[in-house]
């Protein structure tokens, strides 16, 4: 047996469970309230995910939690609004608003290959260093690429040679799986 390859197995399996999980959230949530996401234009998007990240970074500080909504579940939020900023960008030009749950099924599963691929590669290429971060790295790399993301839009979507709003919604996207994997094993 290879053992380099074992642990990316593992990290695969948890992967694709978390995945699951946030995905039946959102199919969900499709059924209860239509596709009414399709209205948000690009800095909607990332306000949502901005406040779910800003209200874990501040829980995280003030080390108190008032609001019966778990850290867990805000990363799902975060996670689901990756995947729907990346929806939005896929169906640019579009006007459609209301779109079937099997069509948002598939923009979602084809969105989750996506950063499924990517985060093969990466894990590949670090290590799986991700697994030794601190849940507040997370955070702030999730804030840091919103960031990244509102210049890119004050940039009219233009950039000279970073990478695009579709990588760094992916990278937010593989940061809360991280996190909700680490969360799983109960080390966050």
């Amino acid at each position: 047996m290879n053992i380099l390859f074992e642990p990316m197995s593992n990290t695969t399996a948890q992967y694709n469970e978390v995945i699951g999980e946030c995905k039946a959230i959102f199919i969900h949530k499709t059924r209860d309230y239509g596709t009414s996401w399709r209205v948000y234009r690009p800095i909607s998007v990332v306000d949502q995910i901005f406040i779910k990240a800003k209200r874990i970074r501040t829980i995280q500080e003030n080390k108190k939690q008032l609001v019966g909504d778990s850290i867990q579940s805000e990363f799902m939020g975060i996670l689901n609004y990756a995947v729907i900023g990346l929806m939005q960008l896929q169906l640019a030009g579009d006007p459609e608003e209301n779109l079937a749950a099997e069509r948002v099924t598939e923009l979602y599963d084809d969105q989750v290959n996506r950063a499924r691929s990517l985060m093969a590669q990466k894990n590949h290429d670090y290590g799986e260093a991700w697994r030794d971060m601190s849940q507040e790295s997370f955070t702030d790399l999730i804030l840091a690429k919103l960031m990244r993301i509102r210049q890119i839009l004050a940039n009219d979507g233009q950039t000279i040679i970073s990478e695009g709003i579709d990588a760094n919604y992916l990278d937010i996207f593989n940061y809360a799986a991280f996190a909700l994997i680490l969360l799983k094993e109960g080390k966050h």
